[in-house]
C-alpha cells in the first residue's frame, strides 16, 4: 500500500484541531488509498475495525473478540479513557493477498495520565471466512 506523500500529509489539520478537522483527515485517507472493495464489504470492515480499535484502546468490547484479545488482555486496564476516544477517519481496502483486507484508522484519545493525542494511526488485518452455509464474513487476524 502506498505511503502518503509529503503534500498529502500537509493537508492534515494541525494536532488538536478537534472534530472539525476530521473531515480533512478522512479525505486524506481516501486520496491516499482509493476505494477498491464493494461498499457492503467496506462497511462491514469499517464497523469491525472501529469496534476492534475501541476494544484495544479502551477495553470496551474485548470479550467480543476472544481470538484477538486473550483472557489476560481482556482483564488488563486499558491505556485510554473511553470518554475522550474517537475515530477521526477510517478506510477499508483490499489486502496484499486474495481474501484479505486492511482497515486503516486514524483516531484520537486521552490516556489515563490525561494526555490527549490525535492523529494516531492503527491498522487491522482481516481475512474473509466462508461458513458451512456458504455465507462469508470478515474475521480479524490476531496480532
Amino acid at each position: 500500500m502506498p505511503v502518503p506523500s509529503a503534500s498529502e500529509v500537509s493537508a492534515l489539520p494541525p494536532h488538536g484541531e478537534g472534530v472539525s478537522g476530521d473531515r480533512s483527515v478522512q479525505r486524506a485517507l481516501e486520496d491516499a488509498w482509493p476505494a477498491d472493495l464493494p461498499a457492503i464489504d467496506e462497511r462491514e470492515l469499517l464497523d469491525a475495525g472501529g469496534a476492534l480499535l475501541r476494544a484495544d484502546a479502551t477495553g470496551i468490547g474485548r470479550a467480543r473478540w476472544p481470538t484477538v484479545f486473550s483472557r489476560t488482555a481482556r482483564a488488563v486496564t486499558p491505556a485510554f479513557a473511553s470518554a475522550r476516544f474517537r475515530v477521526q477517519a477510517a478506510v477499508a481496502r483490499r489486502g496484499k493477498r486474495p481474501g484479505t483486507a486492511v482497515v486503516h484508522l486514524v483516531w484520537a484519545g486521552m490516556d489515563r495520565g490525561g494526555t490527549y493525542t490525535d492523529l494516531r494511526v492503527t491498522e487491522w488485518q482481516f481475512t474473509r471466512k466462508t461458513t458451512m452455509k456458504g455465507t462469508s464474513t470478515w474475521t480479524p487476524q490476531s496480532r
